[in-house]
């Protein structure tokens, strides 16, 4: 018979750290840290296959769960020795969700549960404090009442700031017993207001609708959309964690907090968090007051005038200090805590693994590699390939003038310009348009996360380091300023002012994450430099893999990058992207232009020297290592212009009239040029543009042989094959050049000729025209196209809606269809290498830098994947993982 509850507290529990799949993360962590002698309140989670269950059956639970609950929450009473229910001395419960993998902020909680109009006379007289027992009932029924009954915060709120003025005080804190008994007269008559019913007093009728709350949420919109932007399965579903409730605002022994074991922004080894006295969990997280720091250290870096806990709670800091370092040891990576001081005792309310900046992953990897928590190739499977994408982006430059305006805490490092804006909406909609955006807030909340998403950077005015501007930020990558006090925010009058300053909708403001400061207008950026870590993570991660990376790359300048970041040689080189620089052009549209071959031919003579020089660059910039070169791919008619203007500046360049440009252009045009004359087909139509081609190659290879006394092999690549004969014809005007330039120059010249297998008939007819080719690059970008019948270009407005649907869980341009075009993939390897056993094989669409397609491809058995420059790190590192069996799941 199924278990679907399992209890945890008093030095044990059912569950231990392995079962997040089936506890999710917060309930095995709970469940461990119980077992671990931690002190942990007592509770118990019900499992994410009733989730499952709530959703399969019409939002219904198994006929079990009733019992169990009841069974489990009757453990809970024994172990604290009170009564859910009980008028005189009730037991309050916290009801949150816990899916196996992380999503700060993005389901519901509900403190306090357990609270009525009789159980909070019994809370005031069993606490001894009347002021926390109706304060805490306040907090229940706003919360209560937004999660489960739907009623918006901001009634709440208004009716809180209107008796706040009533009374003449600012501050919560300012507020006594019978202020906060009042304020939960007029939060009821919201609730009846706003619902048609008053606020429901039957404590399980409570933990039912908050237990229901909590398994809705999975599928609210802030979910759903976390869920797509971290590839999380909507079938994992969540837990529900249901834990006795422990107080930190029940005077001034009594606290609550978040910590990291290390700094989340940079990976050093310092114990790292916030704390606020006399206060519950969410006002530390939702920043609606700014808190206060963990350790003197940190207070005197950030220059603040608040006492640290270390100061304050001496004897308590040095136990968290202490359950700090055994859960770092334990889990052997660093922990991201929640806890609560009740009248001088330390609570732990969770532990999961710490979400960081990829610059502190690195560091907390190399440094806990040398510490003997891990060895290297844990570290190089725990860094998520992606996240690399930090590192490898501009900083501000520090010779730049600046105009800092404020300062904030520097939440989430990085450096951002754009335009603010102060709603996540408008974020979205003015990124959409091609805007670089800034999104301002008082303090976000999960419901922004679209626009989170869409802007360069976020600033908050209020909320801490660990608030879910930061937390969220520095898991997408982005920069973020939070708790800049002194900027002041009228979101409806569309200003940001500090200090006389005044910036308005529209203009452009700067943010380092990395410092804090906020400045006037735009700040230019440098490359960034990458650390020892990196390089000796990047070298550990060499060590194990086994696919090769190289790179997309057709500039000295692209070359140049791709090597920094340790590409093995070119995958794709795009001779077309070369026609359209300075001169070129114009002798490229000459010879669209021309009657006939002879014509042609002199103009393809004038671009010949250039192709040669551009060449030559990457043979030198490689070194010897492999370059792959396509001949030209795109139709003729996407090298002429589109407008009458742009045409009658082509006929003055070529002395022709504009009449004639157009009728060339006009004939040209296809209704569908993907499908049309381009690739091979232009070289079958006119063989001279390829012969032109290989004699630059030629004549490079020669040339940098003699200079460098070294062979350069390179890989000529005839795009768009879909027959063997095609590969035939082409090779041999290749062949032909080749021996020619060999004879003229004396050199003698080793090359590769191979195809691009980006069309269906050509991965199901591989084995043959493997007969005629020394290697296949897969062209995955128009292999989609052609496999799924899909415009890229076209298919955005509905791919989204597909992947609402459930049809496609990815974008299949993003992210390689295994299912389809990966069994194309495999059929043409196979195929291929049962005639050519060297057969060598790789990709070079833009999948050659997606993780999960590097996965594919290593499985797939070929040979490497070749991606843009700064994708390079990322693939090498996704290679190794791959290497290694996949990459770690942490949270």
């Amino acid at each position: 018979m199924a278990k679907w509850v399992y209890s945890f507290g008093d030095g044990k529990a059912e569950g231990r750290a392995e079962m997040r799949n089936l506890l999710g993360g917060k309930g095995a962590n709970l469940a461990e840290m119980s077992s671990l002698g931690l002190p942990v309140p007592p509770g118990f989670t019900i499992t994410t296959e009733v989730c499952t269950w709530y959703y399969a059956n019409g939002n219904t639970y198994p006929a079990e769960l009733k019992d169990e609950v009841d069974r489990a929450l009757a453990r809970i009473e024994a172990v604290v020795g009170a009564k859910f229910g009980d008028a005189n001395n009730p037991l309050l419960v916290s009801v949150r969700s816990g899916a196996r993998a992380s999503m700060p902020g993005m389901m519901d909680t509900v403190l306090n549960l357990g609270l009525n109009d009789r159980s909070v006379l019994g809370l005031g007289k069993s606490s001894g404090d009347e002021r926390f027992a109706w304060d805490s009932y306040r907090r229940f029924i706003q919360m209560f009442s937004n999660v489960v009954l739907d009623v918006g915060h901001h009634y709440f709120e208004e009716a809180l700031e209107l008796r706040k003025e009533e009374l003449g005080v600012h501050m919560d804190t300012d507020l006594k017993a019978d202020d906060w008994r009042s304020v939960v007269g007029e939060y009821k008559k919201i609730v009846e207001k706003r619902t048609g019913k008053p606020f429901p007093q039957e404590p399980r009728e409570q933990l039912w609708g908050a237990i229901g709350a909590v398994f809705g949420s999975w599928m609210n919109q802030r979910a759903i959309t976390y869920r797509r932007l971290h590839s999380i399965p909507e079938s994992w579903g969540t837990a529900v964690n249901v834990q006795a409730m422990v107080f930190g605002n029940m005077g001034e022994d009594c606290a609550t907090g978040v910590a990291f074991t290390r700094d989340p922004s940079t990976g050093e080894n310092l114990f790292y968090g916030e704390y606020l006295v006399n206060a519950q969990g969410e006002d530390v997280v939702a920043g609606i007051r700014t808190p206060q720091l963990l350790t003197v250290q940190a207070k005197v870096a950030q220059k603040s005038d608040a006492p640290a806990m270390e100061e304050v709670m001496p004897a308590v800091f040095k136990q968290l200090d202490d359950v700090r370092r055994t859960l770092e040891t334990h889990y052997s990576d660093m922990q991201d805590i929640e806890f609560t001081v009740q009248r001088g005792k330390l609570y732990m309310l969770q532990t999961r693994n710490g979400k960081r900046t990829a610059k502190a992953a690195l560091k907390i990897a190399v440094d806990m590699v040398r510490e003997g928590l891990i060895d290297r190739k844990e570290a190089v499977a725990r860094i998520v390939p992606a996240s690399l994408d930090q590192l490898l982006h501009p900083t501000l430059d520090p010779k730049a003038p600046r105009k800092v305006i404020a300062k904030g805490l520097p939440a989430s490092p990085g450096a951002a310009s754009g335009k603010i804006v102060f709603t996540a909406a408008d974020a979205e909609r003015q990124a959409r348009g091609g805007e670089k955006v800034i999104l301002v807030r008082r303090e976000t909340s999960p419901e922004d996360i679209h626009g989170m998403h869409a802007a360069q950077g976020i600033l908050t005015s209020t909320g801490g380091m660990t608030s879910h501007a930061a937390v969220v930020a520095r898991g997408m990558g982005k920069p973020c300023v939070a708790g800049a006090g002194d900027v002041r925010i009228d979101g409806r009058a569309g200003t940001l002012s500090v200090r006389g300053t005044t910036v308005k909708a529209g203009e452009f403001i700067t943010l380092d994450g990395g410092t804090g400061e906020i400045m006037l207008g735009v700040v230019p950026t440098v490359q960034p430099e990458l650390s020892g870590d990196f390089a000796e993570l990047m070298q550990w991660a060499d060590e194990v893999r086994r696919l090769g990376v190289r790179a997309n790359a057709e500039t000295p300048t692209d070359a140049a990058t791709a090597r920094k970041f340790g590409a093995e040689g070119i995958g794709l080189c795009r001779t077309e992207h070369m026609f359209f620089e300075g001169d070129r052009i114009v002798a490229v549209r000459e010879m669209i232009l021309a009657d006939d071959e002879k014509t042609r031919r002199a103009a393809l003579a004038k671009i010949q020297p250039m192709q040669r020089k551009d060449f030559v660059d990457l043979f030198e910039i490689m070194a010897g290592l492999p370059v792959t070169i396509r001949l030209l791919d795109p139709p003729l008619h996407e090298f002429l212009p589109k407008t009458q203007a742009d045409m009658e500046q082509v006929a003055r360049d070529l002395e022709v009239s504009a009449e004639e440009v157009e009728a060339r252009a006009h004939k040209l045009h296809e209704f569908n040029p993907m499908l049309g004359h381009r690739g091979v087909r232009l070289g079958i139509s006119y063989p001279e543009i390829y012969e032109m081609q290989a004699r630059a190659i030629f004549e490079a290879v020669a040339e940098v042989q003699k200079k460098a006394g070294k062979t350069v092999i390179p890989e000529i690549m005839i795009p768009l094959v879909a027959t063997r004969k095609e590969l035939d014809l082409m090779k041999a005007v290749v062949d032909q050049v080749a021996a020619e330039v060999s004879q003229l120059t004396g050199q003698k010249l080793d090359y590769l000729v191979g195809t691009m297998i980006e069309l269906p008939r050509a991965a199901l007819r591989a084995g043959e025209i493997a007969e005629a080719a020394d290697f296949f690059s897969f062209g995955t970008n128009d292999l989609t196209q052609t496999t799924f019948g899909l415009s890229r270009d076209d298919s955005a407005s509905f791919l989204e809606k597909y992947q609402q649907r459930g049809i496609f869980e990815h974008d299949p341009f993003a992210s390689l269809d295994v299912e389809g075009v990966g069994e194309l993939i495999e059929i043409a390897r196979e195929r291929g290498r049962k005639v050519r056993n060297s057969l060598k094989l790789g990709i070079c669409g833009e999948h050659g830098g997606d993780p999960a397609s590097v996965f594919f491809c290593h499985k797939a058995g070929l040979d490497y994947v070749s991606c843009s420059p700064y994708r390079v790190p990322i693939a090498r590192l996704a290679a190794a993982q791959a290497a290694l069996g996949g990459p770690l799941k942490t949270e």
